[in-house]
Protein backbone atom coordinates (compact mmCIF):
# COMPACT_ATOMS: atom_id res chain seq x y z
CA UNK A 1 0.00 0.00 0.00
CA UNK A 2 1.78 3.52 -0.83
CA UNK A 3 1.77 6.90 1.34
CA UNK A 4 -1.43 8.49 1.86
CA UNK A 5 -3.14 10.54 0.03
CA UNK A 6 -4.07 14.01 1.60
CA UNK A 7 -5.97 16.85 -0.19
CA UNK A 8 -5.58 20.26 1.46
CA UNK A 9 -8.71 22.81 0.74
CA UNK A 10 -7.92 26.03 0.86
CA UNK A 11 -3.93 25.18 1.17
CA UNK A 12 -2.88 28.71 1.04
CA UNK A 13 -4.52 29.89 4.15
CA UNK A 14 -3.71 30.62 7.43
CA UNK A 15 -4.53 27.10 8.62
CA UNK A 16 -4.17 24.97 5.24
CA UNK A 17 -0.67 26.36 4.51
CA UNK A 18 0.61 24.65 7.62
CA UNK A 19 -1.13 21.34 7.29
CA UNK A 20 0.03 20.91 4.22
CA UNK A 21 3.40 20.95 5.41
CA UNK A 22 2.87 18.95 7.86
CA UNK A 23 1.43 16.28 6.89
CA UNK A 24 4.29 16.49 4.12
CA UNK A 25 6.87 16.01 6.88
CA UNK A 26 5.06 13.17 8.33
CA UNK A 27 5.28 11.40 5.14
CA UNK A 28 1.93 11.68 3.58
CA UNK A 29 1.76 12.47 -0.15
CA UNK A 30 0.02 16.05 0.08
CA UNK A 31 -2.07 17.68 -2.04
CA UNK A 32 -3.15 21.27 -1.57
CA UNK A 33 -5.89 23.60 -3.52
CA UNK A 34 -6.73 27.19 -2.95
CA UNK A 35 -8.12 29.96 -4.96
CA UNK A 36 -5.84 32.95 -3.90
CA UNK A 37 -9.35 34.69 -2.76
CA UNK A 38 -7.78 35.47 0.98
CA UNK A 39 -5.26 37.34 -0.91
CA UNK A 40 -7.44 39.38 -3.45
CA UNK A 41 -9.93 40.24 -0.21
CA UNK A 42 -7.25 42.00 1.65
CA UNK A 43 -6.36 44.30 -1.57
CA UNK A 44 -10.11 44.58 -1.15
CA UNK A 45 -10.45 45.97 2.00
CA UNK A 46 -6.69 47.40 2.44
CA UNK A 47 -5.34 44.77 5.40
CA UNK A 48 -2.12 42.58 5.14
CA UNK A 49 -0.87 39.96 7.54
CA UNK A 50 1.46 41.55 10.17
CA UNK A 51 4.56 39.17 8.14
CA UNK A 52 4.76 39.55 4.42
CA UNK A 53 3.77 36.33 2.61
CA UNK A 54 5.61 34.78 -0.41
CA UNK A 55 3.59 34.11 -3.72
CA UNK A 56 2.01 30.25 -3.28
CA UNK A 57 4.38 28.89 -5.82
CA UNK A 58 7.25 30.17 -4.10
CA UNK A 59 6.04 28.80 -0.41
CA UNK A 60 5.78 25.19 -2.46
CA UNK A 61 9.02 25.50 -3.75
CA UNK A 62 10.90 27.08 -0.69
CA UNK A 63 9.39 23.67 0.72
CA UNK A 64 11.04 21.72 -1.58
CA UNK A 65 14.16 23.39 -1.41
CA UNK A 66 14.39 22.92 2.43
CA UNK A 67 13.30 19.18 3.04
CA UNK A 68 13.05 17.59 -0.45
CA UNK A 69 9.85 16.54 -0.15
CA UNK A 70 7.20 18.12 -2.75
CA UNK A 71 3.43 19.19 -2.04
CA UNK A 72 1.68 19.01 -5.73
CA UNK A 73 -0.54 22.17 -6.05
CA UNK A 74 -3.73 22.81 -7.70
CA UNK A 75 -4.77 26.76 -8.29
CA UNK A 76 -8.81 27.13 -8.44
CA UNK A 77 -12.23 27.76 -7.09
CA UNK A 78 -14.12 24.93 -5.76
CA UNK A 79 -17.26 26.19 -6.19
CA UNK A 80 -16.27 25.20 -9.72
CA UNK A 81 -17.67 21.33 -10.04
CA UNK A 82 -15.65 21.05 -13.24
CA UNK A 83 -12.81 21.93 -11.72
CA UNK A 84 -12.83 20.48 -8.13
CA UNK A 85 -14.19 16.98 -9.62
CA UNK A 86 -10.81 16.79 -12.25
CA UNK A 87 -8.91 17.43 -9.47
CA UNK A 88 -11.06 14.57 -6.66
CA UNK A 89 -10.84 12.39 -9.89
CA UNK A 90 -7.30 12.95 -10.68
CA UNK A 91 -5.46 12.35 -6.85
CA UNK A 92 -8.46 9.90 -5.51
CA UNK A 93 -7.63 10.99 -1.87
CA UNK A 94 -7.60 8.92 1.33
CA UNK A 95 -8.13 12.32 2.97
CA UNK A 96 -9.53 15.40 2.66
CA UNK A 97 -9.21 18.44 4.61
CA UNK A 98 -11.75 21.29 3.98
CA UNK A 99 -10.35 24.61 4.90
CA UNK A 100 -11.36 25.86 1.53
CA UNK A 101 -14.02 28.53 2.55
CA UNK A 102 -14.58 32.36 3.39
CA UNK A 103 -12.93 31.98 6.94
CA UNK A 104 -14.59 35.60 8.66
CA UNK A 105 -17.42 36.13 10.45
CA UNK A 106 -17.07 40.19 10.07
CA UNK A 107 -16.26 39.80 6.91
CA UNK A 108 -19.78 38.13 6.22
CA UNK A 109 -21.58 40.87 8.45
CA UNK A 110 -20.40 43.56 6.05
CA UNK A 111 -23.30 44.02 4.22
CA UNK A 112 -26.12 42.45 1.95
CA UNK A 113 -23.12 41.26 -0.90
CA UNK A 114 -20.78 39.81 1.30
CA UNK A 115 -22.97 37.87 3.51
CA UNK A 116 -24.68 36.42 -0.09
CA UNK A 117 -21.02 35.38 -1.06
CA UNK A 118 -19.84 33.99 1.91
CA UNK A 119 -23.16 31.53 1.76
CA UNK A 120 -23.11 31.03 -1.82
CA UNK A 121 -19.36 30.12 -1.57
CA UNK A 122 -18.93 27.96 1.28
CA UNK A 123 -22.13 25.99 0.81
CA UNK A 124 -21.44 25.00 -2.91
CA UNK A 125 -18.00 24.28 -2.58
CA UNK A 126 -18.78 21.97 0.27
CA UNK A 127 -21.42 20.64 -1.92
CA UNK A 128 -19.50 20.13 -5.13
CA UNK A 129 -16.99 18.08 -2.95
CA UNK A 130 -19.65 15.64 -1.49
CA UNK A 131 -20.79 15.21 -5.14
CA UNK A 132 -17.45 15.00 -6.64
CA UNK A 133 -16.39 12.52 -3.44
CA UNK A 134 -19.33 10.40 -3.87
CA UNK A 135 -18.59 9.99 -7.64
CA UNK A 136 -15.16 9.18 -7.67
CA UNK A 137 -13.89 7.68 -4.54
CA UNK A 138 -16.85 7.20 -1.86
CA UNK A 139 -14.11 5.71 0.82
CA UNK A 140 -12.73 9.10 1.01
CA UNK A 141 -12.64 10.14 4.41
CA UNK A 142 -14.35 14.00 4.52
CA UNK A 143 -12.39 16.18 7.41
CA UNK A 144 -13.97 19.53 7.39
CA UNK A 145 -13.20 22.73 9.61
CA UNK A 146 -16.67 23.87 11.38
CA UNK A 147 -16.60 26.12 14.41
CA UNK A 148 -17.58 26.50 17.95
CA UNK A 149 -20.00 29.65 16.54
CA UNK A 150 -22.46 27.38 14.93
CA UNK A 151 -23.88 26.76 18.27
CA UNK A 152 -23.76 30.16 20.04
CA UNK A 153 -24.12 30.31 23.71
CA UNK A 154 -27.06 28.89 24.78
CA UNK A 155 -27.68 28.59 28.99
CA UNK A 156 -27.07 24.61 28.97
CA UNK A 157 -24.09 22.78 28.42
CA UNK A 158 -23.03 22.29 24.61
CA UNK A 159 -22.41 18.49 24.26
CA UNK A 160 -20.25 17.24 20.72
CA UNK A 161 -22.52 17.63 17.81
CA UNK A 162 -25.45 15.41 19.39
CA UNK A 163 -27.71 15.68 21.99
CA UNK A 164 -30.36 13.15 23.49
CA UNK A 165 -33.43 14.39 23.79
CA UNK A 166 -36.42 13.14 25.73
CA UNK A 167 -39.78 14.35 24.55
CA UNK A 168 -43.51 12.93 25.64
CA UNK A 169 -42.07 9.36 26.71
CA UNK A 170 -39.86 8.92 23.76
CA UNK A 171 -36.06 9.38 23.49
CA UNK A 172 -33.60 10.21 20.65
CA UNK A 173 -30.19 11.05 19.92
CA UNK A 174 -30.12 14.58 17.58
CA UNK A 175 -28.04 16.75 16.56
CA UNK A 176 -27.79 19.88 18.75
CA UNK A 177 -29.56 23.10 18.36
CA UNK A 178 -27.49 25.75 16.60
CA UNK A 179 -27.40 29.38 17.21
CA UNK A 180 -24.73 31.00 15.08
CA UNK A 181 -23.42 34.42 16.00
CA UNK A 182 -23.27 35.43 11.95
CA UNK A 183 -23.77 34.82 8.37
CA UNK A 184 -20.68 33.01 8.46
CA UNK A 185 -21.31 31.13 11.07
CA UNK A 186 -24.39 29.95 9.35
CA UNK A 187 -22.65 28.70 6.47
CA UNK A 188 -21.25 26.44 8.46
CA UNK A 189 -24.09 25.10 10.10
CA UNK A 190 -25.68 24.69 6.61
CA UNK A 191 -22.36 22.11 5.89
CA UNK A 192 -23.04 20.48 8.61
CA UNK A 193 -26.19 19.84 7.81
CA UNK A 194 -25.35 19.09 4.18
CA UNK A 195 -22.28 16.76 5.14
CA UNK A 196 -24.64 15.06 7.93
CA UNK A 197 -26.98 14.26 5.33
CA UNK A 198 -24.77 12.73 2.56
CA UNK A 199 -23.14 10.62 5.47
CA UNK A 200 -26.00 9.08 6.69
CA UNK A 201 -28.06 8.77 3.07
CA UNK A 202 -24.86 8.12 0.91
CA UNK A 203 -22.64 6.04 3.52
CA UNK A 204 -20.03 8.69 3.54
CA UNK A 205 -17.06 9.13 6.25
CA UNK A 206 -17.06 12.87 7.82
CA UNK A 207 -15.56 14.40 10.78
CA UNK A 208 -16.72 17.53 11.98
CA UNK A 209 -14.29 19.52 13.84
CA UNK A 210 -15.96 22.20 15.52
CA UNK A 211 -12.76 24.73 15.97
CA UNK A 212 -12.42 27.22 19.36
CA UNK A 213 -10.56 31.00 18.12
CA UNK A 214 -6.84 29.93 17.03
CA UNK A 215 -3.92 31.86 17.88
CA UNK A 216 -0.23 31.17 17.23
CA UNK A 217 2.74 32.63 15.31
CA UNK A 218 4.58 29.43 14.03
CA UNK A 219 4.87 25.91 13.73
CA UNK A 220 8.16 23.67 13.59
CA UNK A 221 7.73 23.80 9.79
CA UNK A 222 7.41 28.03 9.44
CA UNK A 223 10.10 28.23 11.36
CA UNK A 224 12.44 26.20 8.92
CA UNK A 225 12.70 29.17 6.13
CA UNK A 226 11.15 32.82 6.30
CA UNK A 227 9.28 31.72 3.11
CA UNK A 228 7.63 29.04 4.67
CA UNK A 229 5.89 31.01 7.30
CA UNK A 230 2.08 31.83 7.36
CA UNK A 231 -0.29 34.29 7.73
CA UNK A 232 -0.75 36.58 10.65
CA UNK A 233 -3.86 38.55 10.57
CA UNK A 234 -4.55 41.40 13.13
CA UNK A 235 -7.15 43.87 11.33
CA UNK A 236 -10.61 43.85 12.38
CA UNK A 237 -12.03 41.77 9.44
CA UNK A 238 -9.55 38.86 9.22
CA UNK A 239 -7.49 38.82 12.71
CA UNK A 240 -8.48 36.95 15.61
CA UNK A 241 -8.84 38.42 19.52
CA UNK A 242 -5.88 37.57 20.53
CA UNK A 243 -3.47 38.68 17.54
CA UNK A 244 -5.10 41.98 17.81
CA UNK A 245 -4.53 42.52 21.47
CA UNK A 246 -0.79 41.69 20.85
CA UNK A 247 -0.31 44.12 17.92
CA UNK A 248 -2.11 46.68 19.77
CA UNK A 249 0.59 45.79 22.84
CA UNK A 250 3.48 45.85 20.65
CA UNK A 251 2.31 48.97 19.21
CA UNK A 252 1.41 50.81 22.49
CA UNK A 253 -2.59 51.33 21.50
CA UNK A 254 -4.95 50.27 24.41
CA UNK A 255 -6.32 46.59 23.84
CA UNK A 256 -9.82 47.16 22.59
CA UNK A 257 -12.07 45.19 24.31
CA UNK A 258 -15.49 44.93 23.26
CA UNK A 259 -18.23 45.93 25.50
CA UNK A 260 -17.59 44.24 28.96
CA UNK A 261 -15.21 42.01 27.88
CA UNK A 262 -17.41 39.08 29.03
CA UNK A 263 -18.17 37.11 26.08
CA UNK A 264 -16.55 33.75 26.67
CA UNK A 265 -15.03 30.88 24.05
CA UNK A 266 -13.39 28.63 23.58
CA UNK A 267 -9.80 28.47 22.44
CA UNK A 268 -6.52 26.58 20.96
CA UNK A 269 -3.09 27.12 19.71
CA UNK A 270 -2.33 26.71 16.06
CA UNK A 271 0.27 23.64 17.07
CA UNK A 272 -3.20 22.01 18.45
CA UNK A 273 -5.07 22.66 15.15
CA UNK A 274 -2.50 20.34 13.40
CA UNK A 275 -2.45 17.72 16.32
CA UNK A 276 -6.42 17.63 16.28
CA UNK A 277 -6.95 17.31 12.40
CA UNK A 278 -3.77 14.81 12.57
CA UNK A 279 -5.34 12.60 14.96
CA UNK A 280 -8.95 13.11 13.03
CA UNK A 281 -7.02 11.69 9.75
CA UNK A 282 -5.23 8.90 11.76
CA UNK A 283 -8.51 7.57 13.01
CA UNK A 284 -11.06 8.18 10.40
CA UNK A 285 -15.11 8.03 10.78
CA UNK A 286 -17.07 5.11 10.06
CA UNK A 287 -19.09 4.79 6.98
CA UNK A 288 -21.87 6.48 7.27
CA UNK A 289 -20.61 8.03 10.19
CA UNK A 290 -21.35 12.35 10.83
CA UNK A 291 -18.67 11.99 13.73
CA UNK A 292 -18.31 15.19 15.80
CA UNK A 293 -15.74 16.46 17.83
CA UNK A 294 -14.96 20.11 19.87
CA UNK A 295 -11.75 21.29 19.37
CA UNK A 296 -10.37 23.74 21.69
CA UNK A 297 -8.54 23.06 24.63
CA UNK A 298 -9.18 26.15 27.06
CA UNK A 299 -12.17 28.33 27.82
CA UNK A 300 -11.65 31.71 28.12
CA UNK A 301 -13.44 35.50 28.71
CA UNK A 302 -11.85 38.68 26.13
CA UNK A 303 -11.16 40.23 29.41
CA UNK A 304 -9.43 37.52 30.69
CA UNK A 305 -7.08 37.49 27.63
CA UNK A 306 -6.58 41.26 27.68
CA UNK A 307 -5.41 40.48 31.35
CA UNK A 308 -2.69 38.14 29.76
CA UNK A 309 -1.22 40.19 27.25
CA UNK A 310 -1.18 43.14 30.15
CA UNK A 311 1.00 40.64 32.39
CA UNK A 312 3.36 39.64 29.23
CA UNK A 313 3.62 43.09 28.47
CA UNK A 314 4.54 43.75 32.23
CA UNK A 315 7.05 41.63 31.93
CA UNK A 316 9.14 42.11 28.79
CA UNK A 317 9.01 45.88 30.47
CA UNK A 318 5.92 47.15 28.28
CA UNK A 319 3.04 49.36 30.11
CA UNK A 320 -0.12 47.60 28.10
CA UNK A 321 -3.50 49.32 29.04
CA UNK A 322 -6.76 48.42 27.93
CA UNK A 323 -10.35 50.49 27.18
CA UNK A 324 -13.68 48.97 26.81
CA UNK A 325 -15.70 49.98 23.10
CA UNK A 326 -18.65 49.71 22.24
CA UNK A 327 -19.22 46.19 20.59
CA UNK A 328 -19.90 46.23 17.38
CA UNK A 329 -21.16 42.67 17.16
CA UNK A 330 -24.97 41.11 17.89
CA UNK A 331 -23.96 38.75 21.35
CA UNK A 332 -24.25 38.46 24.87
CA UNK A 333 -21.57 40.24 27.06
CA UNK A 334 -22.28 38.05 30.20
CA UNK A 335 -23.42 34.48 29.53
CA UNK A 336 -22.95 30.48 30.34
CA UNK A 337 -20.33 28.81 28.85
CA UNK A 338 -18.97 25.08 28.99
CA UNK A 339 -18.61 22.70 25.71
CA UNK A 340 -17.69 19.37 26.52
CA UNK A 341 -14.32 18.52 24.33
CA UNK A 342 -13.43 14.56 25.46
CA UNK A 343 -13.58 13.65 21.77
CA UNK A 344 -10.44 14.34 20.71
CA UNK A 345 -8.66 13.89 23.84
CA UNK A 346 -9.59 10.52 23.97
CA UNK A 347 -7.72 10.20 20.76
CA UNK A 348 -4.53 11.21 22.03
CA UNK A 349 -4.67 14.86 21.92
CA UNK A 350 -1.96 16.89 24.42
CA UNK A 351 -2.80 20.12 24.94
CA UNK A 352 -0.41 23.40 24.45
CA UNK A 353 -1.79 25.46 27.06
CA UNK A 354 -2.09 29.53 27.01
CA UNK A 355 0.73 30.44 29.49
CA UNK A 356 2.21 33.43 29.97
CA UNK A 357 5.39 32.50 28.80
CA UNK A 358 3.65 31.10 25.32
CA UNK A 359 2.41 34.78 25.05
CA UNK A 360 5.47 36.49 25.49
CA UNK A 361 6.99 34.51 23.01
CA UNK A 362 3.89 35.65 20.79
CA UNK A 363 4.25 39.36 22.06
CA UNK A 364 8.21 39.36 21.33
CA UNK A 365 7.60 38.35 17.61
CA UNK A 366 4.69 40.55 17.16
CA UNK A 367 7.15 43.43 18.33
CA UNK A 368 9.66 42.36 15.84
CA UNK A 369 7.29 43.33 13.00
CA UNK A 370 5.49 46.33 15.24
CA UNK A 371 6.95 49.26 12.53
CA UNK A 372 4.59 47.30 9.70
CA UNK A 373 1.46 47.19 11.62
CA UNK A 374 -1.71 49.67 9.92
CA UNK A 375 -3.12 51.26 13.02
CA UNK A 376 -6.52 51.95 11.29
CA UNK A 377 -7.06 48.30 11.09
CA UNK A 378 -7.75 47.07 13.99
CA UNK A 379 -10.41 49.50 14.97
CA UNK A 380 -14.02 48.10 15.01
CA UNK A 381 -16.01 48.88 11.86
CA UNK A 382 -18.22 46.44 11.07
CA UNK A 383 -21.42 46.34 12.87
CA UNK A 384 -24.04 43.08 13.11
CA UNK A 385 -26.60 45.69 13.05
CA UNK A 386 -26.07 48.30 10.39
CA UNK A 387 -27.55 51.48 11.36
CA UNK A 388 -30.44 52.71 8.65
CA UNK A 389 -31.82 55.86 7.56
CA UNK A 390 -34.73 57.02 10.10
CA UNK A 391 -36.32 58.41 6.58
CA UNK A 392 -36.21 54.99 5.20
CA UNK A 393 -37.62 53.02 8.26
CA UNK A 394 -41.08 52.13 8.31
CA UNK A 395 -43.25 52.47 11.30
Amino acid sequence: MGRQRILVLGGDGYLGWPTAMHFSAAGFDVTLVDNLSKRRWEQELGVKPLIPLPTLLRRVEAWTEVTGRSIRCYVGDITNFDFIDSVIAEVRPDTVIHYGEQPSAPFSMRDREHAVFTQVNNVVGTLNLIFSVYSHCADTHLVKLGTMGEYGTPDIDIEEGYITVTHKGRQDRLPYPKQPHSFYHLSKVHDSHNLLFAARTWNLKVTDLNQGVVYGVSTPETRLHGDLVTSFHYDETFGTVINRFLVQAARGIPLTVYGSGGQRRGFLNILDTLQCVELACRNPALPGEFRVFNQFTEEFTVGELADKVRLAGAQLGREVKKESVENPRFEKESHYYAATRTGLMDLGLEPHLLTIDVVCEMLNEVIGHAEDVNEESVWPKTLWVPKRDPADARV
